[in-house]
C-alpha cells in the first residue's frame, strides 16, 4: 500500500499526506535489515498534485476510516470542508462508499448549535434525538438546551422530542400576520409573554394568506421566482449556491408544521446555478436569458404531456370530420411533402398508461370519430369491425381494389372517407395539430371532460395552485397555498362538480388543452412550443367551410359533433 505524498514548499522534498505510520514502521524495519546486512527496498509512493487540498483531505479520511470509524461530528467537519471546496454530496458518497442519505444526514449536523454537536460528540445525546434536532429551528434548539440544563425539567428525547417539536401547539411567534387583526382565539401563558393559537385551521388560513402576500411582494420587487417548498421540507444550503437577485437568484420559502415560515433569499439550486453560469459565458445578460436559464423544468410530466397531446389530437380530428375540404388539402400536403414511395402509417394512440388510453378511448371526441369511421367502412364495403380505414386489413385491399370501390362513390362520400383516413394518419403531438386547432376551433368543452387520468397526472404544486386560482379564484387559492397537492386537486374537482358547497364551474377546459394553449406559471411545455412555431402561419387564414357528408353543401345547422356530444 503506497504512501500518498505531494511536493512541499521545498522543491527537493515531499510531504506525507497519508501513511505516516507506515513510513515510520518502514524506517524501523529498514534499520533492522541494515543491521543484519540485508538490502532495504524503497517504499512505493503515489504523488498527488500540489495544492490538491480536497484530495488530500479525502486520502487522510480514507486512512482514518480504514483504521477506526470517526464519530459523525468529525465526519461532518470533514464533509463540510469538502463542500466548501466544491465537492457534491454524490462525490463525497462515492469517495467514502456511503449512500447519499447518510452523507445528507451527516451534513445536516451543520443545522445544529455548536453545543448540541459537542453533546452528541460526547455521546450525551443519542442518534435519534440528534436527527430530530437537526430539523428544529435555532430558537427551538435554544429552548431545548434550557430544558437540558434545567434541574427542574427534563429535555425531551427521541419520540417525546418529535411530539415536542411538531405537536399541534402553534406559537403566536410564528404568525406572519398582525395578531390584533386575527379573529380566532389566542391562549396566553400565565405571564402573557407567549401564546398559542387555539384553532389551527383558522391560523393556517390567515398564515397562508400572509405567505401569499409575501410571495406577491417578492415578485413585485423583481425577484425572478419564489419557490414554496412542500410543508415540512427543509432548505439545505449545501445543495444550493448563493446567488444575488440581479443574477437570477430565487427566494425559497420553507413552512414548518409548527407554523414557522422562513424566507431564504438569493439562492439557486446547483443545476440552476450551472445553467446560469453557462448562459453568462455566452454573454446572456438579458432578463429573458436569465428567465430561460431557470425554466429548465417543463410544466407537464412526460405522461401528462402525452395525455394532453392525445386529447388535443382526438379533438382536432373530430372537428376535422366536418371540414373535408381541409382534409383534402392535408392529403395534398402529405403528397407534396412525401415521395413516390408514399408510406401511410396510422397515428400511435397509445401512451403506455392504461388510464390515459381509456380516457381517450371513452372521450366524446373519440366516440364521434368512431361513428364516422364505421360509415366510411360501410361505403368501402369493409367489415364494420375493422379497427381502421387506413393501414390495410387484408391482402385483397390493394391499391387497385380500393380505387375500384371509390370510383362509383359521390365526391362528398369520397371526401368523408378522406377525412377519416386523414384523421387516422394525423401525427399526435405535431405542429399541424396546433395549426388545425387554431383554424378549425374545436369546442373542447363539449369534447373533453376532466377525469381521473387528468388529475392523476397533476403533480406540480405551483401549477396546481395556479390552476386552482383560475377555477376557484385568488382568495381560495391563497387560503390553500400550503395545502398538499392532493387537497388542492380535490377542491378543483369540487368546483367542477359543484360538490361540498362549491359553486359549479361549467365548461372548464385547462389552458393546456385550449386552442391556442397557454401556460399556468410561465414555464415551457411542448404544446406551447409547437403553437409558437406555427402562430404566424395561423394569422390571415380564411374561415374554413364546413360541408355535409352527403351533398357537399355548407351546413347551416350546428356541427354534427356538437349534436352528438349533447
Amino acid at each position: 500500500m503506497p504512501l500518498l505524498v505531494r511536493p512541499s514548499n521545498d522543491d527537493d522534498l515531499f510531504e506525507i499526506v497519508a501513511g505516516r505510520r507506515r513510513y515510520h514502521a518502514a524506517l524501523i524495519v529498514g534499520d533492522e535489515q541494515r543491521a543484519q546486512g540485508g538490502d532495504v527496498e524503497p517504499v512505493p509512493c503515489a504523488i498527488m498534485e500540489a495544492g490538491d487540498d480536497a484530495a488530500a483531505l479525502e486520502a487522510s479520511l480514507i486512512e482514518n476510516i480504514a483504521r477506526l470509524d470517526p464519530d459523525e461530528v468529525t465526519q461532518w467537519e470533514t464533509f463540510a470542508r469538502m463542500v466548501k471546496k466544491g465537492r457534491t454530496i454524490g462525490d463525497i458518497g462515492l469517495t467514502f462508499g456511503l449512500p447519499d442519505l447518510t452523507v445528507r444526514r451527516i451534513l445536516a449536523l451543520g443545522n445544529l448549535l455548536p453545543r448540541i454537536r459537542d453533546l452528541y460528540r460526547a455521546e450525551a445525546i443519542d442518534t435519534r434525538t440528534v436527527r430530530l434536532l437537526t430539523l428544529a429551528t435555532k430558537a427551538q434548539q435554544r429552548d431545548w438546551l434550557k430544558l437540558y440544563d434545567s434541574e427542574d425539567s427534563t429535555a425531551p428525547m427521541a419520540a417525546q422530542l418529535k411530539a415536542w417539536l411538531f405537536g399541534a401547539d402553534i406559537s403566536t411567534k410564528a404568525a406572519l400576520f398582525p395578531l390584533d387583526a386575527y379573529k380566532g382565539r389566542i391562549v396566553a401563558d400565565l405571564f402573557g409573554e407567549n401564546g398559542s393559537f387555539a384553532d389551527a385551521d383558522r391560523f393556517w388560513q390567515a398564515q397562508n394568506a400572509a405567505i401569499a402576500a409575501r410571495i406577491d411582494a417578492y415578485k413585485a420587487d423583481g425577484w425572478t421566482d419564489v419557490e414554496l417548498l412542500e410543508p415540512g421540507h427543509h432548505f439545505h444550503s449545501y445543495e444550493h449556491e448563493k446567488t444575488p437577485k440581479a443574477k437570477g437568484g430565487k427566494v425559497f420559502v420553507t413552512v414548518r408544521h409548527n407554523g414557522e415560515v422562513e424566507f431564504h433569499e438569493g439562492w439557486l439550486s446547483g443545476k440552476e446555478a450551472r445553467q446560469a453560469r453557462a448562459l453568462a459565458g455566452k454573454s446572456a445578460t438579458t432578463e429573458a436569458d436569465r428567465t430561460a436559464a431557470q425554466a429548465d423544468r417543463p410544466e407537464t410530466t412526460s405522461a401528462l404531456q402525452r395525455y394532453v397531446d392525445l386529447h388535443r389530437h382526438a379533438a382536432v380530428r373530430a372537428v376535422l370530420l366536418d371540414h373535408p375540404g381541409a382534409a383534402l388539402r392535408l392529403m395534398v400536403a402529405h403528397a407534396i411533402a412525401g415521395s413516390i414511395l408514399w408510406s401511410v402509417r396510422l397515428a400511435n394512440q397509445r401512451s403506455g398508461s392504461v388510464a390515459t388510453d381509456e380516457s381517450v378511448e371513452t372521450s366524446a371526441a373519440e366516440t364521434i370519430f368512431d361513428a364516422r369511421r364505421r360509415e366510411a367502412l360501410a361505403l368501402l364495403r369493409f367489415s364494420s369491425e375493422a379497427p381502421t380505414v387506413a393501414g390495410g386489413h387484408g391482402r385483397d385491399r390493394n391499391l387497385a381494389d380500393i380505387f375500384a370501390r371509390l370510383v362509383p362513390l359521390e365526391d362528398a362520400q369520397v371526401l368523408s372517407i378522406l377525412a377519416v383516413v386523414m384523421g387516422e394518419t394525423l401525427d399526435v403531438g405535431s405542429m399541424i395539430i396546433e395549426l388545425l386547432g387554431v383554424w378549425l376551433k374545436p369546442d373542447m368543452a363539449s369534447l373533453w371532460r376532466a377525469d381521473d387520468a387528468f388529475f392523476d397526472g397533476l403533480r406540480d404544486r405551483k401549477v396546481v395552485n395556479a390552476m386552482l386560482r383560475g377555477v376557484a379564484g385568488k382568495k381560495v387559492s391563497d387560503a390553500n397555498l400550503t395545502e398538499r397537492v392532493k387537497a388542492q386537486k380535490a377542491i378543483i374537482r369540487d368546483c367542477l362538480t359543484g360538490q361540498n358547497d362549491r359553486k359549479p364551474v361549467a365548461n372548464w377546459v385547462p389552458k393546456w388543452l385550449a386552442f391556442p394553449p397557454a401556460s399556468y406559471v410561465g414555464r415551457p411545455f411542448a404544446t406551447l412550443d409547437r403553437f409558437k412555431a406555427i402562430a404566424s402561419l395561423a394569422k390571415g387564414l380564411p374561415a374554413p367551410i364546413m360541408a355535409s357528408a352527403s351533398s357537399g353543401e355548407p351546413l347551416a345547422a350546428e356541427p354534427a359533433f356538437a349534436i352528438a356530444a349533447e
